[in-house]
């Protein structure tokens, strides 16, 4: 007969979202997954907006001023630096969800999935796209 186990067994328990989560630090690769869902989704709610623009951005002359006016006049009732705010998120959406995606896809085809590297390309992806984002923000809002 086997002998029985002496050594005690780990205790498992629910997390208190109240008192552990806020003390929880969840590594660089957890905050870009978690982003890269959230700005895939942002991309998905926001489509309508990227196709309104898309379109009047290039069906004429006439509907290119209508949608450079978006970005000093505004849309109807909302003010210009609203679309414009919109705007910046989509770009950082789109950027980080490019970005986490060409990290995703290395990542598979090298089957680079260690620990270091992991810690790394999630640094680099949170660096870049917000670099990136901050460079055309501030030449959407006029910066230079």
């Amino acid at each position: 007969m086997a002998e029985s186990r002496t050594t005690p067994r780990p205790e498992f328990r629910n997390i208190n979202a109240f008192s552990d989560l806020p003390s929880y630090r969840l590594p660089a690769a957890g905050w870009v997954s978690i982003l890269h869902r959230i700005s895939g989704l942002l991309l998905f709610l926001l489509l309508p907006f990227i196709v309104w623009m898309f379109d009047t951005s290039l069906s004429s002359e006439l509907s290119f001023g209508v949608f450079a006016s978006a970005f000093t006049a505004g849309i109807a009732f909302v003010p210009a630096w609203f679309v414009k705010l919109v705007v910046l998120a989509l770009i950082w959406a789109f950027l980080h969800h490019l970005i986490a995606g060409l990290r995703h896809v290395y990542m598979d085809a090298t089957h680079s999935v260690g620990k270091a590297f992991g810690k790394s390309s999630a640094v680099a992806t949170l660096v870049l796209s917000l670099g990136l984002t901050a460079a055309l923000g501030a030449k959407l809002f006029g910066l230079y």
